[in-house]
């Protein structure tokens, strides 16, 4: 599976931005998926997943209420709505596919196929 995210730009604070995960191969329906970020000088973090159906997700309490995450299977695509962006958002951000369809993970060591990231900035 090549996961190939896009989307990210400059915004000001206050903004907002989608974000798309487009995933190569006919499983795509059969992960859960997640998005993560890394922002200069941090460790990378967990920000939201979502189970294969869409019917469980779980965000971040950084973004809880801010963002919201969403797939489409039949486009082979995960999305990343962010929405009242403040500059601590500032990172890279990556999507990741995991075998587990039905189960959310948070750490980043669960997850089996990553994609390359994609950079936003949040000016203040």
């Amino acid at each position: 599976v090549q996961l190939q995210a896009s989307g990210g730009g400059l915004v000001q604070a206050g903004g907002s931005l989608k974000l798309s995960c487009a995933a190569s191969g006919r499983t795509f329906s059969s992960f859960s998926m997640g998005w993560f970020r890394q922002a200069p000088g941090k460790e990378r973090e967990f920000v939201a997943a979502i189970t294969w159906n869409g019917g469980n997700i779980y965000y971040a309490d950084s973004v809880k209420g801010r963002f919201t995450i969403s797939r489409d299977n039949a486009q082979n695509t995960v999305y990343l709505q962010m929405n009242s962006l403040k500059p601590e958002d500032t990172a890279v951000y990556y999507c990741a596919a995991r075998w587990s369809g039905s189960i959310l993970s948070t750490s980043q060591t669960n997850y089996n196929y990553w994609g390359q990231g994609t950079q936003v900035t949040v000016s203040s």
